[in-house]
C-alpha cells in the first residue's frame, strides 16, 4: 500500500482525456478506472466515445461495459467500482489512474456518501406506490421536511425517491438521518487531479470533428440497434447523441442537422463540465493538453 499511487484526470468531453490515461497508464504501470455514464454501458460503444479493445493497449479498465443498458446505476455503483479497482491495482501491484468526464462521481468519492438505510420488500412496494405520483410526494415531504427539499427540484425523480425511502425505512425525514449519518470519504490516500483545459473555439472544432467521426463510424446503426433491443424508455437513451439520432430516425432531422445538433448539445454539456469542475475541485493542476501530457508523461 505504501507504493500505491493513483492518478485522476478530468476535462470536458472530447478534451483527449481517454488517450492521455491510456499513456499514463503505461508510463505508470496503472490500472484505469473509467468515471463515464454512458461507458459503463455494453453495447453503447461509438455514441460513448469508450476506448475500443485496441485502443486500450491491453491495460485493465474498470467501469467500461459492466451494465447492460436496461439496468439502472447509481453513485454507489461507482463506490464499488473503485474499490474494487483499487484492491485489483494493489494485489496486482500496480498503481490506478481514474479518468472521464462525469466529475461528479469523483467528487462523491472524494466526499463520500452518507449510508442508505436498507429497505425490506413491503417498504419498497409501499415507495413504488407512492412513486406513481412523484409530485405528491415530493409536496408532502416539502411540509414536512422542508429545509431538505428545497435543495432538490420538484421535478428530480430520483432524489425524490430516495427521500421517501429514507423516511418509509427510518421513520426519519431524510434532512435529519443525513444530518446524523454523515458522508464519509471512499479515496483516503493521495489523490492528485489533472484537468485538461482549451480555448472554447478549439473544443467547439474538436466536438464537430469528433461528431462527425462518430457518425461516419456507424452511430446511427449502434441506435437503432439500441433501440430495438431495450426501446426508448431506458435512461441511457436520453443522453446527448442518442437523443439527437433517435429525433433524426423520427424524421425531424436531415444527417447535417443530426451532426449539428449533436455538437451543440455536446458544448453545451461541456461548458457544463468546465464549470462544475471549476466550482468543485480545489488545487487542480491544470493545463492544455500539451502542458499536461509533458508534465505526466516526460
Amino acid at each position: 500500500m505504501q507504493s500505491f499511487k493513483q492518478y485522476a484526470i478530468i476535462g470536458p468531453t472530447a478534451s483527449g482525456k481517454t488517450a492521455l490515461a491510456i499513456a499514463l497508464a503505461q508510463k505508470e504501470n496503472a490500472y484505469i478506472l473509467s468515471l463515464d455514464s454512458l461507458a459503463i454501458y455494453k453495447e453503447i460503444d461509438i455514441v460513448s466515445a469508450k476506448p475500443t479493445p485496441q485502443e486500450r493497449n491491453g491495460i485493465e479498465h474498470f467501469g467500461i461495459d459492466c451494465l447492460y443498458p436496461n439496468e439502472a446505476f447509481d453513485v454507489t455503483t461507482f463506490i464499488a467500482l473503485y474499490q474494487n479497482a483499487k484492491s485489483a491495482a494493489v494485489a496486482a501491484a500496480k498503481n490506478l489512474v481514474i479518468v472521464g468526464g462525469t466529475s461528479f462521481y469523483l467528487k462523491m468519492l472524494l466526499e463520500g456518501i452518507s449510508p442508505r438505510p436498507t429497505l425490506s420488500q413491503e417498504q419498497q412496494q409501499e415507495v413504488a406506490r407512492q412513486m406513481q405520483d412523484p409530485n405528491r410526494v415530493y409536496r408532502e415531504l416539502l411540509a414536512i421536511d422542508s429545509d431538505y427539499m428545497q435543495q432538490i427540484q420538484p421535478g428530480d425523480r430520483y432524489r425524490t425517491q430516495k427521500a421517501l425511502e429514507v423516511l418509509v425505512a427510518t421513520k426519519t425525514p431524510a434532512g435529519v438521518y443525513f444530518a446524523a449519518n454523515p458522508p464519509q470519504p471512499i479515496i483516503t490516500e493521495s489523490l492528485p487531479i489533472y484537468e485538461i483545459v482549451w480555448d472554447r473555439t478549439t473544443l467547439r472544432e474538436r466536438i464537430r470533428l469528433r461528431t462527425e467521426k462518430m457518425v461516419s463510424d456507424g452511430l446511427i446503426d449502434e441506435i437503432i440497434t439500441l433501440e430495438k433491443k431495450y426501446t426508448r424508455a431506458p435512461h441511457c437513451m436520453k443522453a446527448i447523441g442518442i437523443k439527437e439520432t433517435l429525433i433524426y430516425l423520427d424524421g425531424y432531422y436531415n444527417k447535417a442537422q443530426l451532426i449539428e445538433k449533436i455538437a451543440i448539445n455536446t458544448g453545451r454539456l461541456a461548458k457544463r463540465q468546465e464549470t462544475f469542475n471549476r466550482s468543485q475541485f480545489k488545487d487542480v493542476i491544470r493545463g492544455d493538453l500539451k502542458e499536461l501530457k509533458q508534465r505526466l508523461l516526460s
